[in-house]
């Protein structure tokens, strides 16, 4: 676990983006004390930096230190029953919240939370750019001709994943049923995983987040597809699924929340500082060097997409019979 220390909390600098102490209405709540931000993945990662880089900022902006605590475990998951059955409502606890979280009680027989009413849902960040990717020499030049490859040879294409049920797994399920094709699901630890079974030729196509970004640029690997809303700044000749004519974006974002019936002052409080820090030039450069698109949604958007979300989980999930235990 690697918590980021009070003095050391203090003695972040206020970097290019000028956070200043917030204009708090008369009677608003005040913290005067630490906050704890509890980030469900190793030290090092995408999510975390771009967490850590936004308790920096609201530490300078309240006043107080917004401390990153790791507690990485059950797939992101580890936090969950912790925020919504142990954690005091009182704004000092709060979480990633992340659609494994969501979509976890749908893939057990006893599950121990809710997300659609065991949380305070606060704002809706970011996520990730998803795509797939084939070997330089693959035999398919585009999205079309592999859907046209599968159509013919039915089960036939294989694509890897960081894991059965995960976002990037259901929404290939969802792409296959659209266009009537059978592809072969390969899961693997991770998504460097993936790529480098890629490259061998174990499976024909990566499905996941952007670690196959620095194979595409260097022209070992073909991008067939992005599945955000718009292009990739970085890849900007590569359609979205949109474009392919499939309604989707994909992008698996996430946000904060924290534990059930938290005061609504506190959720503006901590709310309106979070989403000064999210539009900041320094969160918006953490951002872009892990491809991470912007998905700001308030407080009230957040909470009625998780359980919009929810919903959509439920039905693909009991469609495909997907069961972790």
């Amino acid at each position: 676990m690697s918590i980021i220390t009070r003095r050391a909390a203090l003695a972040l600098p206020l970097g290019a983006a000028g956070l200043c102490a917030p204009a708090y209405a008369q009677g608003a709540w005040r913290p005067d004390r630490p906050i704890r931000l509890i980030v469900p993945w190793p030290p090092g990662g995408s999510a975390d930096a771009q967490l850590r880089s936004l308790s920096d900022l609201t530490t300078r902006a309240l006043g107080q230190p917004m401390l990153v605590e790791n507690r990485s475990g059950a797939g992101g998951t580890l936090h969950a029953v912790y925020l919504a059955r142990e954690a005091r409502p009182d704004g000092y606890t709060l979480g990633q919240m992340h659609l494994s979280v969501v979509r976890r009680p749908m893939l057990v027989s006893r599950p121990q939370w809710d997300a659609t009413t065991d949380f305070t849902h606060i704002i809706g960040l970011t996520g990730w750019l998803f795509g797939m990717a084939v070997p330089a020499n693959s035999r398919f030049a585009d999205f079309r001709a592999m859907v046209a490859y599968a159509k013919a040879n039915p089960g036939k294409v294989t694509y890897s994943t960081s894991g059965i049920a995960t976002t990037n797994h259901l929404a290939m399920e969802e792409i296959a049923a659209k266009e009537g094709i059978e592809l072969l699901h390969v899961p693997f630890r991770g998504s460097n995983e993936g790529v480098t079974a890629a490259l061998g030729g174990q499976v024909d196509m990566v499905a996941d987040s952007s670690a196959w970004a620095p194979q595409v640029e260097a022209g070992q690997m073909r991008l067939l597809s992005v599945w955000s809303a718009e292009r990739a700044r970085r890849f900007p000749t590569v359609p979205t699924l949109r474009e392919l004519g499939h309604d989707m974006v994909v992008t698996s974002n996430y946000g904060v929340s924290g534990p059930p019936r938290m005061d609504n002052g506190v959720v503006r409080v901590l709310h309106d500082v979070l989403k000064e820090g999210l539009f900041s030039p320094d969160n918006t450069r953490v951002r872009e060097q892990f491809d991470m698109p912007l998905v700001y949604l308030s407080t009230e958007q957040y909470t009625d997409f998780i359980r919009q979300r929810a919903e959509q989980e439920r039905a693909i999930i009991t469609r495909l019979g997907i069961r972790m235990e």
